[in-house]
């Protein structure tokens, strides 16, 4: 079959299994096979594909087709430009957290300080938030924090295959009681898990089977993590240090109140590039 032919069935195999974008889909299941770029796909519409090859898209589609997320078939994803490596041991970075790491970025870049700045990524899962903050703010001394041994592994590695584990600290344990006492810092950045238990059957397949539920599952009304580091964050600040988290659909109004009450000051919400608000700031 030709790289034209492959495409057509596999596109019409992913659409009857009710994939989104099922045509994108199977072109960057097969620009990945052939390691090129996907629009080089369109100059190559009758080359014909060896057996192997069939047989080996076969098996990519067909893992697709049980949705499968197209990063874990093919390993990474892009994230404010950086390639990071995924693994069903961490969330999957979303287009959306690169608000969050653009307004952290901002924020560090703003600071009026001549000592570097010491920052938390506060459950780093793959480690896109830190290490996109090191590539941002090479001044910066960074901390990466997880629950999970296998995605702190995973986070380290993507450091040190961009060339940045040194820019790096990494600390493995629950919450802050895993770092060490003497550690205060001047930005915290967190993407927590903000799903309420009772919302996860009802996720996406590509979410709900495949992201480790751990990454997902934030208690009855989704607002756990961000309880813990509105009361639990401030011992660990430095003066007039700021935090930065992520929160999911409609979970501001909450979130606002939460924060002010337990003396943040500056409390404000952010939306990301599709107008939802997403990113709570606060400072101390």
């Amino acid at each position: 079959m030709t790289v034209r032919e492959v495409i057509q069935r596999s596109t019409e195999f992913l659409q009857r299994h009710g994939v989104d974008s099922p045509r994108l889909q199977a072109e960057l299941l097969l620009a990945h096979l052939f390691k090129l770029p996907r629009l080089q796909l369109y100059l190559n519409h009758d080359r014909a594909l060896t057996e192997p090859e069939v047989t080996a898209l076969r098996a990519l589609v067909q893992r697709r087709a049980k949705h499968e997320p197209l990063q874990h078939l093919v390993g990474s994803t892009s994230f404010c430009g950086l390639e990071i490596a995924v693994s069903p041991v961490a969330l999957i970075p979303r287009p959306e957290t690169e608000t969050l790491a653009e307004l952290a970025a901002t924020a560090l870049a703003g600071r009026d300080s001549s000592a570097p700045p010491v920052v938390l990524d506060f459950g780093t899962g793959t480690g896109c938030l830190a290490i996109a903050l090191a590539t941002r703010c090479p001044a910066a001394r960074i901390h990466a924090l997880d629950l999970s041994e296998a995605a702190l592994a995973l986070a380290r590695k993507n450091a040190e295959r961009l060339g940045l584990v040194a820019r790096l600290a990494f600390h493995v344990g629950d919450g802050f009681r895993a770092l060490p006492a003497d550690l205060r810092f001047d930005l915290i950045v967190a993407n927590p898990p903000y799903i309420p238990t009772g919302e996860l059957a009802t996720l996406q397949p590509e979410v709900r089977d495949f992201d480790p539920r751990a990454a997902l599952d934030g208690g009855v009304d989704g607002l756990d993590f961000y309880r813990r580091l509105a009361l639990e964050a401030p011992a660990w600040m430095k003066a007039a240090g700021g935090l930065f988290a992520e929160f999911g659909d409609g979970q501001e109004a909450a979130l606002q109140p939460l924060f002010s009450e337990a003396g943040w000051r500056s409390v404000t919400v952010h939306r990301d590039l599709t107008g939802r608000p997403r990113v709570l700031e606060a400072w101390r």
